[in-house]
């Protein structure tokens, strides 16, 4: 059975799109820590990050990091955060999460609430970030 990842890049399931290209997506969080909380995942279904192989691993951390880029130009932060935590999901991802003390990237911190119309504005401000940039 397809990982909720799949069905999301295969358009089953709706998601605030920031990037994307032949391997990877790059989508708002649904229930994100921060506003401009971002996964990053490969088209490809594999469960463990260490799994991936080596060539797409590199340009998985690549990809994000231009995302992460973006991101950083929209959402007022000191620092990207970065984590690959991969047990909610059985399909590698990686969390970016703009930051601004390490307590922000706490999974045991309440989640944020925001509306559609927000997730929305955040994701196209995003885009058009990641796309001036690439």
């Amino acid at each position: 059975m397809a990982s909720i990842f799949s069905r999301i890049v295969k358009g089953e399931i709706p998601s605030y799109k920031i990037a994307e290209n032949n391997d990877f997506y790059a989508f708002l969080d649904i229930n994100p820590l921060a506003k401009g909380h971002t996964l990053v995942i490969l088209k490809k279904e594999v469960d463990y990050i260490f799994d991936v192989e080596d060539v797409l691993y590199k340009e998985l951390f690549a990809f994000a990091k231009k995302v992460g880029k973006a991101i950083e130009t929209v959402i007022p932060c000191k620092r990207m955060g970065i984590i690959v935590f991969g047990l909610d999901v059985p399909h590698a991802h990686i969390h970016l999460i703009p930051i601004n003390k390490a307590s922000d990237m706490s999974f045991d911190s309440p989640k944020l609430s925001l509306e559609n119309e927000e997730f929305l504005e955040i994701a196209a401000r995003i885009n058009q970030a990641y796309k001036e940039n690439t």
